[in-house]
C-alpha cells in the first residue's frame, strides 16, 4: 500500500480535475493560486467576462455539490468589483478499492465532479 496523499495532494488534483474542464470549455487561465486556504483557486476570462472559481476537494461521503456559503459570498462580494462571475467547483474524491480508506499515491480513485455552480 502506498502513501496516504497530503491535504495540499488532494487540493491539487481537484484543481486539475477541474483546470482540465475549464480549458477544454475554452476558458484563459488570468490567475492561479493552488495554496490551500485562498481563494479563488482560479480566476479565468470567458467571452470578456471575468470567472472567480472555488475549487474544494471534497472528501466521501460528502455531497460535492455542498459548499461553505458564507465563504462564498465573500468571494462573490470581491468578484463583483471586478464585475466577474463566481464559481463553485467541489470535487469528491474517493479510493475506489474501499470509500471507506483515504487515497493513496498511485493507487485508483473515484471522482464525482458534475460541474461549475454558479453562485
Amino acid at each position: 500500500m502506498g502513501r496516504e496523499l497530503t491535504e495540499q495532494e488532494l487540493h491539487n488534483l481537484a484543481m486539475n480535475i477541474v483546470g482540465h474542464e475549464l480549458e477544454a470549455n475554452g476558458f484563459e487561465f488570468m490567475a492561479i493560486n493552488s495554496e490551500l486556504r485562498k481563494n479563488p483557486q482560479y480566476v479565468c476570462l470567458k467571452e470578456k467576462i471575468l470567472h472567480f472559481i472555488v475549487v474544494r476537494n471534497v472528501e466521501f461521503p460528502m455531497n460535492p455539490r455542498d459548499y461553505d456559503q458564507e465563504l462564498m459570498q465573500t468571494v462573490k462580494d470581491h468578484a463583483e468589483k471586478f464585475e466577474a462571475k463566481t464559481y463553485f467547483a467541489g470535487v469528491g474524491l474517493s479510493n475506489a478499492a474501499n470509500q471507506e480508506l483515504p487515497l493513496f499515491l498511485d493507487e485508483e480513485y473515484i471522482v464525482d465532479y458534475q460541474g461549475l455552480i454558479e453562485i
